[in-house]
């Protein structure tokens, strides 16, 4: 059940209540499907603890969190049991927040969670599209016999939308079948494209960004580092063009602290939610 009456702590300048939010920020903290190195289910709770080290101020933005935007943080949720149990809570947490008029901004967990609140949004949009930044394709159309995993969500996704509103950006991994695959489905493969030029579309779109698009020599802390992938400035250069874009919702998965003791990709990751939530047209 979605929290609408606080949360004991907020991720840095998140303090709107839930009436005057525009945005909503839950946690999914779920990676039962996770195919290398399971811990993101710790992320929500270390990037709220972590973001208090971090200003509200983007310089790069000339925007304030807590006078530029409003935001509630409704904690996270409570998620057990096998994956459909988990997506069907995120799903039903995912419509909640778009029946109220709010855009939904989910932390997780692994990828698999983007599933849950696909389903919400698709039905909320029928001409929903998905933006996804990542390191890998997550094309699978099944990984070691399950169909509902890390590696397959968003040709899950693709199941719900079809051919034509999937836009991929930083691919470096993913099976030979999954490349070709791509080439007869995914808006444009694996092969970057400036987020502006969706905006000619006039559609409505979820952002879903898996956080080891980012190289490991400066985000270690997820569990599938992927060597050759961006940098943090060619990351938020890109999320700048998120404004030009009708985001209904986004999330941001992957993180799995544990593994950088030093906590620079937890920061690295907060830093990004700030520059996202402060972006986002609402």
């Amino acid at each position: 059940m979605l929290n609408k009456n606080g949360n004991i702590q907020n991720f840095l300048g998140c303090n709107a209540s839930y009436e005057e939010a525009q945005i909503v920020i839950f946690g999914a903290p779920y990676d039962a499907t996770t195919s290398n190195r399971p811990g993101a289910r710790f992320a929500p709770a270390a990037m709220r603890g972590e973001s208090y080290g971090l200003e509200t101020y983007s310089p790069y933005l000339d925007r304030d969190l807590e006078e530029d935007a409003k935001v509630y943080d409704a904690g996270d949720l409570e998620l057990y049991g096998g994956a459909e149990t988990a997506l069907k809570a995120i799903e039903e947490t995912t419509a909640e927040i778009l029946a109220d008029g709010k855009i939904p901004l989910m932390l997780g967990g692994e990828h698999l969670v983007t599933l849950g609140a696909v389903r919400a949004m698709a039905k909320k949009h029928p001409n929903l599209h998905i933006l996804h930044f990542d390191a890998h394709t997550d094309l699978r159309d099944e990984y070691l016999g399950e169909k509902l995993s890390h590696a397959t969500v968003i040709r899950r996704c693709h199941d719900i939308l079809g051919d034509g509103r999937i836009f991929q950006y930083g691919i470096r991994s993913g099976t030979k079948e999954e490349f070709y695959w791509a080439k007869d489905h995914i808006a444009n493969g694996s092969q970057p494209k400036m987020v502006a030029e969706l905006a000619e579309l006039n559609a409505p779109f979820y952002f879903t960004l898996d956080l080891d698009v980012l190289d490991p020599s400066i985000f270690s802390g997820t569990g599938t580092p992927e060597a050759g992938g961006i940098t943090f400035e060619e990351l938020r250069h890109n999320l700048a063009f998120l404004s030009n874009l009708n985001i209904v919702g986004c999330d941001i998965v992957e993180l799995a602290p544990n593994y950088d003791p030093s906590g620079v990709s937890t920061a690295t990751a907060c830093k990004i939610l700030r520059e996202i939530l402060l972006t986002i047209k609402t």
